[in-house]
């Protein structure tokens, strides 16, 4: 038997992995699906619950709180990457700004 994937310099977990991201509510997972980081089911179920408190248990405002949380991130991300904010883009994807 071959041992693959083993040399990742990466930290092991031994976490439930799956079966973690299989306890999340079935709205959280929803969210998840349309994600645009890869998070942990420990983190996202933190803020998750979180979220919820502070919203008085409105999931709508939930999810709206947990894409805030995210967009923080990335731009956070950009910053670091790029050195200064990502443009702005608009739903076609088009890059803010006026052209002239």
């Amino acid at each position: 038997m071959t041992r693959r994937n083993l040399n990742s310099t990466l930290p092991r977990r031994a976490r439930g992995g799956m079966r973690d991201f299989d306890r999340l509510p079935a709205e959280l997972r929803h969210w998840l699906h349309d994600a645009a980081l890869p998070w942990s089911a420990r983190s996202v179920a933190r803020l998750w619950r979180r979220a919820l408190h502070e919203s008085g248990g409105d999931v709508a405002a939930a999810r709206a709180q947990l894409t805030l949380a995210e967009r923080r991130s990335l731009a956070r991300d950009a910053a670091k990457i790029w050195g200064r904010p990502a443009p702005e883009r608009d739903d076609t994807g088009a890059r803010g700004g006026a052209r002239g």
